[in-house]
């Protein structure tokens, strides 16, 4: 195998313009720090320089590779406000109380939701759980929605994955029920008034526990709660809950929000990946079946396969039935809740490529127009899919896109960014201008609404605001770990190569480029055949490298697979199980002529 040897910006073998529009650069990594990690280990060259290139150090590769709990959990209390939290939490146990969880209708809410309706319910605890309904409602608690909870019996409401921006919502349980906040997002103005804020992003927070997603934040305040009982004696005569059982929850929620593969986000994925592929969780069981996902879960399980029908309830359906699928212990019944969050999303794709079609012309006559940030509104849009579709322009034009619905005169939408374009700050700034109605987010990603009578002063506002996205390029580059020719493409190298898993935001799975490989066959597979599967010989003939191109379509990865001959190809090699049969296989991400 072959890599960057001095230059390390310098081209991949020479590729300035792909078949996608990308150059091919050679990622950045220390040789010797590579060298040094594989020799400390005992382990092959290759996995030490992948270590190295994502920035591992000597005396973290061993925790990289084998990420345990034991190593790398944090006490719970470095977090602000847990140890109030874990008091309150432990009274309401010990009490009898009802307890609400008001969540949030995307994975992370759903799972961190079930987290802590499952702990609090083992614990002996009554609990209710509530979802807003993204239409009628929006994203987070409201008024009436915490006084009904009030009604309702609750005498403590946990709110996860939202409330951190909630204070006026809160009103509604004044001297009725205590709120506990269990979120990560970040907030403009000050914590609310309430018995305990636990938040890694809150400003006067230092545990530099930013990178973990709710249900993370969740998970900490079980380890918490079940200590502070512990020390309490509650468990003397009766049986402690099994809190790493809960694990499968926090991996789900952590690959699906989008955090860092990193440290303990890692080491949570890791083994909620384990508990998962035990299959106790009636609802994911389900889900799993309906999803045709027979292999053990990997990231991308959770990405691809689950993660994608939870959220789709949430943003055209029931708002709670993901989290209601994870609370639910009759398999009957998770299975037909499973089957229906598939035809849900099975609904959501059809709704969504309505709107990818007419959200991708306008944006390419933005793009053709050079504006640094694409901003599109369509009549009727529904605003639970805008979100993809804009992360869908994100990543075909490489600017910072938003996309909204229209109704009523009132456009809602979200937006998506790229590193080094903060577009959660040009929101926040256009709210406060007057231009929005709504509007917030964070560097990568926004929400937002605006009067259609403002789109012109909204877009001129963003495209001033992040002009230095005009010099991006037009197609972001491709990063590349090494180059390999078909027959160098081996078993051995793909297994190496997954020792690095899970692979995700943070630890992106490594790019190889197969050095003249030769398409001796290509065919249409798959629903509406926009996967391409080919076989591939190297130079001299060789054995044949089975390869695969998901989502090709009639785009150029299509046209230059089925138009065979010669030429090089980028993609991740993989170990793939199927029928305990385990074979070696390429999944093609670009291509370029030799």
């Amino acid at each position: 195998m072959h890599g960057p040897v001095q230059d390390q910006a310098a081209l991949a073998l020479g590729v300035a313009h792909s078949a996608t529009g990308r150059r091919w650069i050679w990622r950045q990594g220390d040789a010797r720090t590579g060298a040094a990690i594989a020799q400390r280990l005992a382990l092959p060259e290759l996995v030490g320089r992948l270590l190295a290139a994502r920035g591992v150090g000597i005396d973290a590769a061993a925790d990289f590779l084998e990420p345990t709990l034991r190593a790398l959990l944090p006490d719970p209390s470095c977090l602000r406000d847990m140890d109030v939290a874990a008091a309150r939490l432990a009274d309401a146990v010990q009490r009898g109380e009802h307890v609400a969880v008001f969540g949030d209708y995307d994975v992370d809410g759903a799972c961190s939701g079930a987290l802590t309706t499952r702990l609090l319910r083992d614990l002996g605890c009554a609990v209710t759980h509530y979802v807003p309904d993204r239409i009628r409602e929006g994203y987070g608690p409201n008024a009436a929605a915490i006084s009904a909870l009030c009604d309702r019996g609750a005498t403590l409401i946990v709110t996860v994955d939202c409330g951190i921006a909630a204070e006026a919502a809160f009103t509604g349980a004044h001297n009725r029920a205590d709120i506990v906040i269990l979120d990560h997002h970040k907030a403009e103005g000050p914590v609310p008034r309430v018995r305990a804020a636990v938040n890694p992003n809150r400003p006067d927070c230092g545990s530099g526990l930013g990178h973990l997603c709710a249900a993370g934040v969740a998970f900490l305040a079980g380890v918490a709660t079940l200590r502070e009982l512990r020390r309490r004696g509650h468990f003397a005569n009766r049986p402690e809950p099994r809190l790493l059982d809960l694990l499968d929850l926090v991996a789900l929620a952590t690959v699906c929000d989008v955090m860092p593969l990193t440290g303990l986000n890692r080491a949570l994925v890791t083994q909620g990946l384990k508990v998962m592929a035990r299959r106790g969780r009636a609802g994911i069981a389900a889900l799993l079946d309906v999803a045709l996902a027979k292999d053990a879960p990997s990231a991308h399980t959770l990405g691809y396969l689950l993660g994608p029908r939870i959220n789709a309830s949430g943003r055209i359906d029931e708002a709670d039935l993901g989290l209601r699928l994870l609370v639910e212990d009759d398999p009957i019944e998770a299975r037909a809740m499973a089957e229906k969050l598939d035809q849900v999303n099975r609904r959501r794709q059809e709704v969504e490529a309505d709107v990818v079609t007419a959200a991708m012309t306008e944006a390419a006559r933005q793009v053709d127009r050079g504006h640094p940030v694409l901003l599109v509104v369509g009549q009727g849009w529904h605003p639970g899919v805008v979100g993809i579709v804009a992360g869908r322009m994100k990543e075909k034009f490489n600017r910072p896109a938003c996309v909204a619905g229209l109704a009523d005169g009132l456009a809602k939408g979200s937006g998506r960014s790229l590193p080094g374009v903060d577009l959660g700050a040009a929101i926040i700034a256009a709210r406060q201008m007057g231009l929005l109605h709504t509007g917030g987010g964070h560097a990568m990603a926004a929400g937002f609404s605006f009067l259609e009578a403002r789109e012109g002063e909204f877009h001129a506002f963003l495209d001033e605001r992040l002009a230095h996205a005009a010099d991006l390029p037009g197609a972001a580059d491709l990063p590349v770990e090494g180059s390999l020719t078909v027959q160098g493409a081996t078993m051995e190298v793909a297994t190496q190569v997954a020792r690095l898993a899970p692979f995700g935001a943070g630890n992106d799975e490594p790019v190889f480029v197969l050095n003249r490989a030769r398409v001796v066959r290509a065919d249409r597979v798959g629903k509406e055949g926009a996967t391409i599967r080919a076989f591939l010989e190297g130079e001299g003939g060789g054995p044949r490298l089975k390869a695969v191109c998901f989502r090709a379509k009639d785009g150029p990865l299509a046209a230059a697979l089925l138009g065979g001959g010669t030429m090089h190809l980028a993609g991740h090699l993989r170990a793939e199980s199927w029928n305990d049969n385990v074979t070696v296989g390429f999944h093609v991400v670009d291509a370029a002529p030799v």
